[in-house]
């Protein structure tokens, strides 16, 4: 009897996304399972330990609805730690590492989400639906752990133990320095803008006085000093009012609380019941917390403003790295012109401030969890536009002051 060849190519669509679904669940149980064992801090070890496991209790039920299938025993292919060990998430911290693993999740939702519409395999739609609904959580609990909030399974039991939330408690109050990730966005912005604003001036004077390194170099110099002068004072003004605001709001719930602390301890009760909190248990841990005023205050603050005092950028760090960062990124276009000028120094600038824009774009993916390569190249194609363009008006000046 002669085999139903439509039949045998379904199967094999179905077996080819079931083994990449447990690739990538076996790769997030490597990449939960390395951060947890690097973690110090023992909350976020404890949550991450949980979702390694349940990563792994995923890739089981891929791989026994596989066997049903007919198919062979998958192979990991993926990297011992999974993602634990790109630059990525080894530059930006832990919190940044948290972020990209909250949005692999929501892809994974979306991914699956749109597997339950095109397989069409009874067995295998049981097993996404129960998945779905495991990785939604593992999202929520993972914005917990950004937040700094408590975290509960499906099944409303705690993922941390008493121990754990008073050591993250107590860590977050002396928490006085902010995470590496704070203060990379200034200065990769920073970079990037140094970088645009020069190659620009750069290319429309050589345009103009066909590439005469004094000019270009007058020029270009004073444009850096300029641009690194108005980011740092920018980044600094914009830090410095970030915190001002948030000290005037602070100032305010202070004096709410005061005035009536009942009304305060019933307000944050609510936020915990929007959280999900059951009403009594809202209630009981509320006045636990404002057993402390200071504490009360915070809680609310952290609430109701969506930020904390420790969340806010330092301004003279802010200040510092988007200055120094603008000036390394604006001294790159004009470099070339300390050693040659015209065509020659024309190109070299060219050449080198293209390839700083494809680095400088491939460093933004640490913050924007965007693929490296494509950031970078849309970054050269911007720069390469903004060259040509600039370059042309500097040639069409050049000619109307001839």
């Amino acid at each position: 009897m002669a085999l139903d060849p439509f039949k045998n190519a379904r199967l094999r669509k179905i077996i080819t996304a079931l083994e990449g679904n447990w690739q990538a669940e076996m790769e997030g149980y490597s990449t939960y399972k390395a951060l947890a064992d690097r973690e110090t801090d023992l909350v976020r070890a404890q949550v991450l330990r949980h979702l390694a496991q349940a990563e792994l209790d995923h890739a089981a039920l891929w791989s026994s609805r596989l066997k049903e299938l007919g198919a062979a025993d998958p192979v990991y292919k993926g990297n011992v730690h999974g993602d634990a060990d790109s630059l990525a998430n080894r530059a930006g911290g832990p919190l940044m590492a948290l972020r990209r693993l909250e949005i692999e999740e929501s892809r994974h939702i979306a991914t699956y989400g749109s597997q339950l519409k095109e397989l069409g395999d009874e067995g295998s739609i049981a097993i996404l639906n129960h998945v779905i609904e495991d990785e939604k959580l593992h999202y929520r609990e993972l914005g917990s752990l950004l937040r700094g909030s408590t975290h509960l399974t499906g099944a409303q039991q705690p993922v941390v133990n008493a121990h754990g939330l008073l050591e993250e408690m107590l860590a977050k109050r002396d928490q006085g320095t902010p995470q590496v990730g704070s203060w990379i966005g200034d200065a990769v912005y920073g970079v990037n803008d140094g970088l645009g604003a020069i190659f620009g001036i750069v290319s429309g004077v050589s345009g103009a006085t066909a590439g005469n390194g004094h000019y270009v170099l007058l020029a270009g110099i004073a444009g850096m000093i300029a641009s690194a002068l108005s980011m740092g004072s920018g980044a600094y003004l914009a830090a410095k009012s970030e915190r001002e605001i948030f000290e005037a709001d602070l100032h305010r719930e202070r004096r709410a609380v005061e005035m009536n602390p009942s009304e305060a301890r019933e307000l944050l009760a609510l936020y915990y019941q929007v959280k999900g909190l059951p009403e009594e248990d809202s209630h009981r841990v509320v006045e636990h917390i404002a057993s402390d005023p200071e504490q009360l205050l915070k809680a609310i603050v952290a609430e109701r403003l969506d930020t904390t005092e420790e969340g806010l950028k330092v301004p003279w760090v802010s200040a510092v790295s988007g200055m120094l960062s603008t000036a390394v990124g604006a001294t790159i276009p004009i470099i070339p012109f300390f050693f040659m000028s015209g065509t020659n120094a024309i190109v070299a600038a060219a050449a080198v401030s293209l390839i700083a824009h494809f680095a400088v774009g491939a460093a933004k993916s640490l913050i924007t969890v965007r693929s490296w390569f494509a950031s970078g190249m849309e970054m050269t194609v911007v720069g390469a536009v903004e060259g040509i363009v600039t370059y042309g008006i500097g040639l069409w000046l050049g000619t109307l002051g001839a």
